[in-house]
C-alpha cells in the first residue's frame, strides 16, 4: 500500500457546518415561501449549476433566483443573502481534524462552489492549512468529472493511491475511487477521525509525529 501523504476535503458540510433542517425552516418562513422549497430553488436552478462551472457570480446568481424565493428588489436580495451567508460556519470539529492533519501532510480542498471560494477560506481565516484550493467556480469543471481529481493531485505533486479524499456525496467518493484515490464518505466528525485513523499510521511512527495524532509512516 502507497503511503499517504495528502488528504484533500470537501467544502460544503464538511469545512463548513450543515444549518439545521429549523434554520431552513425558519428562512421559509420569513420569506413566504413552501417549506422545503429553498433548498430546491437555489440548488436545483439552472442558475447554481452556472455558478459552479463559472458561468455566473455569486451575486448574479442571488439576483437571479431572488423573485422565486419572494424577494422583489436588489436591495431585499442583497440583505437575505447577507443574512444567509452570516449562518455559514466552519465545523470546529472537522477544523480540529485539519489542524492535527496540517502538521504532517498536504491539505487540499476540491469543492464544487461558484467564484471565490479561496476568499471566504481567507476570511474565516483557515486558508492557510491547505496547500491547494479547487474550486469549480473558478477552474471551470466541476466533481465528479475525473479532470477535477486529477489536477488536484498534479498540484498537491502526489499520485492517486498516496491521497484520501473526504466529501458527503457519495457519487463524488466514487469518482475518486475510479481513479485510485482513498475515499471517506462523510457522515460527522467523530466518524471521520475513525475512519482517517484506520487509513492514517498512528503517532509515533516518524519524525512529524510529536505534532499530530496522525504520524507520517
Amino acid at each position: 500500500m502507497a503511503m499517504i501523504r495528502a488528504v484533500i476535503f470537501d467544502f460544503g458540510q464538511v469545512i463548513s457546518v450543515s444549518r439545521p433542517a429549523a434554520r431552513f425552516a425558519a428562512y421559509e418562513n420569513e420569506l413566504g415561501i413552501a417549506r422545503g422549497s429553498i433548498n430546491r430553488i437555489m440548488f436545483d436552478s439552472p442558475a447554481w449549476q452556472e455558478a459552479l462551472v463559472g458561468q455566473r457570480t455569486m451575486k448574479s446568481f442571488w439576483y437571479c433566483i431572488g423573485p422565486s424565493l419572494g424577494l422583489a428588489t436588489p436591495e431585499a436580495v442583497d440583505d437575505f443573502r447577507r443574512r444567509y451567508y452570516a449562518d455559514e460556519a466552519v465545523n470546529p470539529a472537522v477544523l480540529d481534524l485539519i489542524r492535527e492533519l496540517h502538521a504532517s501532510y498536504r491539505l487540499a480542498v476540491l469543492s464544487n462552489h461558484p467564484p471565490g471560494l479561496g476568499q471566504w477560506l481567507a476570511d474565516w481565516g483557515i486558508q492557510g492549512y491547505f496547500d491547494v484550493v479547487y474550486c469549480s467556480g473558478d477552474e471551470g469543471c466541476a466533481k465528479p468529472d475525473p479532470a477535477t481529481y486529477q489536477a488536484v493531485l498534479e498540484r498537491l505533486d502526489v499520485s492517486a493511491p498516496e491521497a484520501v479524499f473526504i466529501d458527503d456525496t457519495a457519487g463524488h467518493i466514487e469518482a475518486a475511487r475510479a481513479l485510485g484515490i482513498h475515499g471517506i464518505v462523510y457522515t460527522h466528525a467523530r466518524q471521520l477521525s475513525l475512519d482517517l485513523a484506520a487509513l492514517l499510521p498512528k503517532s509515533g511512527s516518524g519524525p512529524d509525529a510529536a505534532k499530530t495524532g496522525f504520524g507520517r509512516k
